[in-house]
């Protein structure tokens, strides 16, 4: 019998607990002669009763387990709990908020017994959003496209079946800028994608503002591409050409015309473009530099407060901080 890990990041999640625990159900109780399911909710430092309403799911039942982090890290890193304390044929990760139907479970694993190793959903409408985060998505997902050299999945995100081949080669990128969606891809094995329309939360405000989308495109592009360098680079040379041309032609005109000093207001506006420019490439450089240094530190991914486990388990010694 093969066994499936449902992996659920979470995140002051306390009221959607039991309901996507009872949707859950629904699908997998009739492939429970095939399959061995866990349900694995990964507590990403929240702050309300998310911990006890699990616990109190674990008392009730044989298939849900608990990894509780020991602070809030976010949910690439979460994710990457759930990936490490997988020993199972596949791994389905999924939100706590409903927004992924769990209803296509079934059609993945269908997949999955294809031949498939990552069965992604890629989302048709969204639901509850604004049309401003729709658009800056959209825009971000395209320019992504073209300064990758991997190829990106537009409205893909991380509700997917990944097999265990999958599983263990995403075990093995250990860095703590992450931006998972790209490894997905990073990593290749055969994919295939099914569609759906993604619903509006259930309970609770979503976790994602806009500092926080901000931050996670920022972490796409820097972590996925070296792009803004090379285009940085390519710039300066193009500033630098038009500056020299510019100079060619203020020396020829001083010497066959004299001095002017009319040219004042020009040389500010140039002196402002370039040192705005240079600025820009400072920054980008120091992003990059910033990341070098958080790796190089080689610290764990996260701490675990606690797991809970009912289920048989390899040794947690394996478990990669």
């Amino acid at each position: 019998m093969k066994s499936i890990l449902i992996s659920v990041p979470a995140y002051n999640e306390e009221p959607n607990i039991y309901p996507l625990y009872k949707s859950l159900l629904k699908v997998i109780d009739p492939l429970k002669e095939k399959y061995r399911f866990e349900i694995l909710f990964i507590n990403d430092g929240s702050s309300d009763n998310t911990v006890d309403t699990v616990k109190q799911l674990i008392n009730e039942t044989d298939i849900v387990s608990l990894i509780d982090l020991s602070r809030n890290y976010g949910k690439e890193i979460a994710m990457a709990a759930g990936f490490d304390y997988s020993d199972h044929d596949a791994v389905i990760t999924i939100d706590a908020d409903l927004q992924h139907p769990p209803t296509l479970i079934p059609e993945m694993i269908n997949l999955w017994e294809l031949g498939y190793e990552d069965v992604y959903a890629k989302r048709k409408k969204r639901h509850g959003e604004s049309t401003f985060k729709k658009f800056t998505s959209k825009l971000f997902y395209k320019v992504l496209q073209h300064v990758s050299d991997t190829p990106v999945n537009a409205d893909a995100g991380d509700f997917r079946l990944l097999d265990k081949k999958v599983v263990s080669a995403l075990q093995l990128l250990r860095e703590s800028q992450r931006y998972t969606k790209g490894l997905y891809n990073w990593v290749g094995f055969k994919k295939v994608a099914i569609e759906f329309d993604a619903a509006e939360r259930l309970f609770g405000e979503t976790k994602w503002s806009f500092k926080s989308l901000f931050r996670l495109a920022m972490e796409g592009i820097t972590s996925y591409t070296t792009a803004p360098l090379k285009i940085s680079m390519y710039f300066g040379f193009v500033a630098s050409l038009v500056a020299f041309i510019y100079m060619i032609y203020v020396l020829i005109k001083t010497l066959a015309f004299g001095s002017d000093t009319s040219g004042f207001p020009t040389i500010i506006i140039v002196m402002l473009f370039l040192g705005g420019c240079q600025l820009i490439s400072i920054g980008i450089l120091g992003e990059y530099l910033g990341r070098i240094f958080t790796e190089t530190k080689n610290r764990p991914l996260y701490f675990k407060e606690e797991v809970i486990s009912k289920t048989v388990k390899k040794d947690d010694a394996s478990y990669k901080n």
